[in-house]
């Protein structure tokens, strides 16, 4: 499987509306009044489809497998803040529920893609023509 553009890259669109859901919901009272974890949700999200992008235009597997570990990272911390969002009560059960279930399916999308990049590093094989 050739790759042309990050744009075709499925946690790629995953990750965007991931990000559209956090912005919305943190502007949002009483989420919109903390800048700390408002921030730190919005750069957390924000840094899981920018690595993506940044891992595929390095142009090859290795960096690219570095990169989606990255992303693979950015959406823990994402999760660890709507945790804490629901903890302090910024968020309620739903929107935590639907929002983790999201970021889960999220991160096992990019390991699921990690393992099918290792195995064709192995093959010395390469997604990106």
């Amino acid at each position: 499987m050739k790759i042309n553009n990050f744009e075709s890259l499925q946690i790629w669109k995953e990750s965007t509306q991931l990000t559209k859901l956090i912005y919305g919901l943190t502007k949002t009272k009483p989420f919109s009044s903390d800048l700390g974890i408002r921030f730190q949700i919005q750069r957390a999200t924000v840094s899981i489809s920018s690595n993506i992008v940044e891992g595929f235009e390095k142009g090859n597997n290795n960096e690219f497998i570095r990169y989606l570990r990255i992303a693979k990272g950015s959406v823990g911390e994402v999760r660890n803040q709507l945790y804490l969002a629901y903890i302090i009560k910024y968020i309620d059960e739903a929107t935590f529920s639907d929002l983790t279930f999201k970021a889960i399916s999220l991160s096992k999308q990019i390991g699921g893609f990690i393992t099918y990049l290792e195995k064709k590093r192995k093959n010395g094989e390469f997604i990106k023509k």
